[in-house]
């Protein structure tokens, strides 16, 4: 079950080192600004965004160091542990922040910042997810596929963080993002479960 995994070209391995790096940078602006715009707007949703950022931030430094370490198997399936790991880090804070927002707690302000950090995540996350998926194919890490996962999620979060602002800001309805970010965990838990156990792509 557990069979060594396929040496990536170095064409490969060049593709991956890129595209994490792209993502290191971009999570980082993306945690900064994100969690600035939270705590100037008292938003839960920034909040809950901007520390998907820095766990997904987390992942994809492990998941470079994976792809730059020599031992490839052993690293693989330490990387594949830690980002499953934060998989469910994730889906508990997000159900945190989303209870704390459905009881009420902390009057949201509109928020420019945050909603042109949320648009450009929108746009820019789905893109990385999808070129993390090709290459988690190619080298059959279950590693990158979580860590393609979360780049996914973060998509999906920016457009339900963005809406729920918009509802919010525009129809007073408060409880629109919250429960829309609490039908996401099954899906983060499910693909955090299917990294533990080293399952390079979901086959459902």
């Amino acid at each position: 079950m557990n069979s060594v995994l396929p040496a990536p070209a170095s064409a490969t391995l060049h593709r991956i080192r890129r595209i994490q790096a792209i993502t290191i940078g971009w999570m980082s602006a993306e945690a900064v600004l994100s969690l600035s715009a939270a705590w100037m707007a008292r938003s839960p949703v920034l909040l809950a965004f901007g520390g998907d950022s820095a766990i997904e931030l987390l992942s994809a430094v492990v998941v470079y160091r994976r792809f730059s370490a020599k031992r490839q198997e052993t690293s693989e399936r330490l990387a594949a542990r830690i980002a499953g790991g934060l998989l469910f880090v994730l889906a508990a804070y997000v159900a945190l922040i989303a209870i704390l927002a459905l009881l009420g707690r902390g009057e949201v302000r509109p928020s420019l910042l945050g909603i042109l950090v949320l648009i450009v995540a929108a746009v820019v996350m789905p893109l990385l997810a999808r070129q993390k998926r090709r290459l988690s194919a190619l080298t059959a890490s279950a590693a990158l596929r979580a860590d393609a996962t979360q780049s996914a999620l973060c998509g999906y979060l920016s457009i339900i963080a963005l809406a729920g602002l918009v509802a919010n800001a525009f129809w007073g309805i408060t409880w629109a993002d919250p429960v829309a970010a609490l039908c996401l965990i099954p899906l983060v838990m499910r693909e955090g479960w299917q990294a533990l156990k080293g399952r390079p792509c979901d086959c459902c």
